[in-house]
């Protein structure tokens, strides 16, 4: 019998992927390539908590990241919407991809939430529940039972395709619920396998079980952080899989396909830790960059003789909105319109900020060295 599970013809004749529990059997085997790969994964991580603790700001950063992560992950399941997008929502703009904007906001709102509860609750199905209703709410899929398992069988395929000409066909609702279950109960497993496996392997039971109607995508990248954290192997919520999954799209999708076909988990494991390993490479050279960007602006305020209070203040509000107004700067600042505008023309002159409008009115602005650094991956 298969490793990994088996397919099943339903009454109606179309055959549908039964998974076995976590874990496999027999076990994922960690030697050779992949034991020197897991041991780099769990270096890359401890140095990037390391770099976090360098961070001034942590905080920030990891807010900053969750709106990236947000963006990719939506991005991955065909949402239109860019960060520059998202910040101008931030900032009150009215915009036309409204409903695009709408589902990256839903996950960020979704990560902080999950990440607040479990750090007084375990990870459960209930959890999952609640962050999925998060995930759809007022956005598309919202008719679609937000925070309820699917009742109905759903597939995975090019848009309108068919039951029968489906690439990938998940459990049943009922079987679905059962496989759920099970896994439930290996988020609080003995752990006969290090986190990081283990985390490759919730991944990919999760997609297989595809339980929701929608949104199965999204929430099983969210659970890869969530499973994470909860486990105490990142201190802070600092590693997101999105950017990896996004870049190689289709290896995702093909080595998923291949513990279903194959038993194979090991080959997907490999990726995961792989994508871990990149992945948080890229979070510190972020950090740096960033951490690089804040110190250079400052001795360049100091430099040209724009270092009053404000403007300081200004730069180190702008890495927490990168996109603003004249008219909300002076709000923030208590400032008079006029006293805003000579701070934001000077700001503009050392190219700090840059107008983007070419409006006569109403103009906002935006840090670009700052939305440039963490744009990396982001374009549609």
């Amino acid at each position: 019998m298969q490793r990994s599970g088996v397919y099943v013809k339903q009454t109606t004749g179309y055959r549908a992927f039964i998974p076995k529990p976590l874990p496999p059997k027999p076990t994922v085997k960690i030697e050779g390539e992949l034991q020197n790969l897991l041991s780099r994964a769990d270096m890359a991580l401890a140095r990037l908590d390391g770099v976090a603790q360098m961070l001034p700001n942590v905080d920030l950063f990891i807010a900053m990241y969750v709106k990236k992560e947000a963006l990719l992950s939506s991005q991955i399941e065909g949402t239109q919407a860019s960060l520059d997008d998202l910040f101008a929502y931030e900032s009150g703009d009215k915009l036309e991809n409204l409903n695009d904007v709408t589902e990256v906001v839903n996950y960020i709102k979704a990560m902080n939430y999950g990440l607040d509860r479990l750090q007084s609750l375990p990870m459960s199905l209930r959890l999952i529940k609640e962050i999925h209703a998060l995930l759809l709410e007022g956005a598309r899929g919202s008719e679609r039972l937000p925070g309820e398992f699917k009742r109905s069988q759903n597939w995975i395929g090019p848009p309108g395709c068919t039951l029968n000409e489906a690439s990938y066909v998940p459990p049943p609702p009922h079987e679905a619920l059962e496989a759920m279950g099970s896994l439930e109960h290996y988020f609080h497993d003995k752990e006969r396998l290090p986190i990081l496996v283990n985390c490759a392997l919730i991944h990919y039971q999760f997609e297989t079980i595809h339980p929701f109607l929608d949104g199965n995508g999204r929430m099983g990248r969210l659970l890869v952080t969530f499973y994470l954290c909860w486990k105490g192997v990142l201190d802070k919520p600092l590693l997101y899989l999105s950017h990896y999954f996004k870049k190689n799209r289709q290896e995702y999708y093909d080595r998923l396909n291949m513990v279903r076909e194959t038993g194979d988990y090991e080959q997907w494991v490999d990726y995961f830790l792989k994508g871990v390993e990149d992945i948080a490479g890229a979070a510190m050279d972020t950090a740096r960059q960033i951490l690089e960007l804040q110190t250079n602006h400052r001795r360049l305020l100091w430099e040209k003789k724009i270092s009053s209070p404000i403007a300081v203040g200004i730069l180190e509000q702008l890495f927490y909105t990168p996109t603003v107004s004249i008219a909300q700067i002076a709000e923030r600042f208590n400032v008079s319109y006029q006293a805003a505008s000579t701070l934001v023309v000077q700001l503009e002159k050392v190219q700090i900020l840059r107008e983007t409008t070419g409006r006569k009115r109403d103009k906002r602005y935006v840090y670009s060295d700052y939305l440039n650094i963490l744009a990396e991956g982001t374009k549609i």
